[in-house]
């Protein structure tokens, strides 16, 4: 597979592939660490992370029988990170705005940059990016 144009330009690269079960939401956390070693925005780049893989195990067709999700993360050599999970689809529900509870995007939202989820029933991923030459 050929690199793209993202990855010969970022400093490090990853993707990993995780069985689709909310015990490995801890591993792609742990996992993160060392590709985010010296980067200004690590934790919340690992939070938004565990966030998005936690939604894939929970409420995506990954957490079905054989499901998976997969974590790609950027590190640019310009300052900004972008991580995307991907999952195996299936019904999306978005939370109502203003309802009352905890909602994990939110956190994404507090921390990112800029942040969306792509996909359908098929496919979806979740992504953020985060700036953190913009920054004071």
């Amino acid at each position: 597979m050929r690199p793209t144009a993202t990855e010969i330009l970022a400093l490090r690269a990853g993707e990993t592939t995780y069985p689709g079960t909310a015990e490995h939401v801890s591993t792609v956390r742990a996992d993160l660490r060392p590709l985010l070693r010296d980067c200004p925005v690590a934790d919340d780049v690992i939070l938004c992370a565990s966030e998005f893989a936690a939604n894939a195990a929970g409420h995506s067709n990954s957490r079905l029988p054989g499901g998976t999700f997969t974590v790609r993360t950027v590190i640019s050599r310009v300052g900004f990170v972008r991580i995307e999970v991907q999952d195996n689809g299936g019904p999306w529900t978005p939370a109502i705005a203003g309802a009352t509870g905890h909602h994990g995007l939110d956190i994404v939202r507090a921390l990112a940059t800029n942040w969306g989820i792509d996909g359908d029933n098929t496919t979806r991923t979740a992504w953020a990016t985060f700036n953190w030459t913009s920054r004071s």
